[in-house]
């Protein structure tokens, strides 16, 4: 197995609509917006097996000071290979001049973010609106 990463933002539908289905995450079923959004993204870092995209990166910037991490995913079936260390790594690479890189994380994903370098505010906690598309 040979993964290429690509800084690129077009995607089809279904690339998009596949990877994100295949992580349960209910956005995948918007495919149409995923497309725009790549589009809109700063940085977008995909991870490729051939032609099928299995690993993404996305994050947002204010251009000097503070980067968000909006999409990290992999494939499950990639998962534990390395892919989404690589994806992170390569975003700390882009935004190592800027104050903080930021990433909204569940508590079962806390272990791999720690190992990616990230450290758990003890004086912050995510807050959350969200709505559901209609």
């Amino acid at each position: 197995m040979t993964i290429e990463y690509k800084n690129i933002h077009e995607f089809s539908e279904q690339d998009l609509k596949d990877l994100f289905l295949s992580v349960e995450w209910s956005s995948g079923h918007f495919p149409d917006k995923l497309v725009v959004a790549m589009k809109n993204f700063k940085t977008v870092i995909s991870a490729w097996d051939g032609d099928n995209l299995v690993g993404m990166i996305c994050a947002m910037d204010d251009g000097v000071m503070n980067a968000y991490v909006h999409y990290l995913l992999v494939r499950p079936e990639y998962q534990g290979k390395g892919i989404g260390k690589v994806l992170v790594d390569k975003v700390h690479e882009i935004y190592k001049d800027y104050l903080r890189i930021v990433v909204v994380a569940y508590n079962e994903e806390l272990a791999f973010y720690e190992h990616c370098g990230f450290k758990k505010a003890d004086d912050a906690c995510p807050m959350f609106i969200t709505s559901l598309w209609t």
